[in-house]
């Protein structure tokens, strides 16, 4: 799986515009904190989940190195700030957020089958 990597708000404007692609189901965000075992093991499943699933964009922030941007995150889509935390976007909105091991591949692609 490729991470792409969200170390900028260029990189956080080229997501939203990801989100905008007909080919692909959605962006996934994921923030996560590399000193938290949980958020490891969020990481670790969700790389599981996805292996065999090329349809989401998967990008990766690292909360540790960039709060700043996990917050403007936090408000520019409307969620609490969490960590671990993955944020989908389909169409450049918020459809699906959860965190810790709440994270689901199976309650990201059934939001997106609501079309929530």
């Amino acid at each position: 799986m490729d991470w792409l990597t969200i170390e900028s708000l260029t990189d956080i404007e080229k997501a939203v515009e990801d989100s905008y692609m007909e080919s692909k189901k959605a962006v996934i965000l994921f923030k996560h904190s590399t000193r938290c075992s949980i958020s490891s093991t969020a990481k670790f499943r969700l790389e599981n989940a996805l292996k065999s699933n090329s349809d989401f964009i998967v990008y990766y922030l690292d909360l540790l190195n960039n709060r700043a941007l996990s917050n403007y995150l936090a408000e520019r889509f409307a969620v609490r700030h969490e960590s671990p935390q993955a944020i989908v976007l389909k169409n450049g909105k918020c459809i699906y957020h959860a965190s810790h091991l709440s994270i689901s591949i199976n309650d990201i692609e059934e939001s997106l089958q609501q079309g929530v």
